[in-house]
């Protein structure tokens, strides 16, 4: 398994499945870090993504536009997007927001 940590995102891979963990505060720029890591194992043949929120205290409104991104890209790619780790607050704005009819809260 390898580990990248060259970002504020870091990332956990195999062949099939990699997990992306993201950090404190999903704003633009670890959103674009989400989507750049996200993209980057699909281009490698990754078919589930796991986007962990262990450490995620707040989401704003770009990060959650930035996951919708992330979520489609995978759909036309083939592969699966998965939440982990949520807190309840922001599994409550994810469903509101729709994203829940999209991945799966694991």
């Amino acid at each position: 398994m390898i580990t990248d940590t060259a970002t504020a995102v870091s990332a956990q891979l195999s062949t099939e499945t990699s997990v992306i963990y993201a950090g404190d505060y999903l704003n633009k720029l670890t959103g674009e870090q989400i989507e750049y890591e996200c993209r980057r194992r699909i281009d490698a043949g990754c078919t589930d993504l796991i986007v962990n929120f262990s450490k995620t205290e707040l989401v704003n409104s770009i990060g959650i536009s930035i996951l919708l991104g992330v979520i489609d890209i995978a759909e036309k790619n083939g592969a699966k997007v998965a939440f982990s780790d949520v807190n309840e607050t922001t599994v409550e704005l994810f469903d509101m927001l729709g994203l829940t009819k999209h991945v799966n809260i694991v």
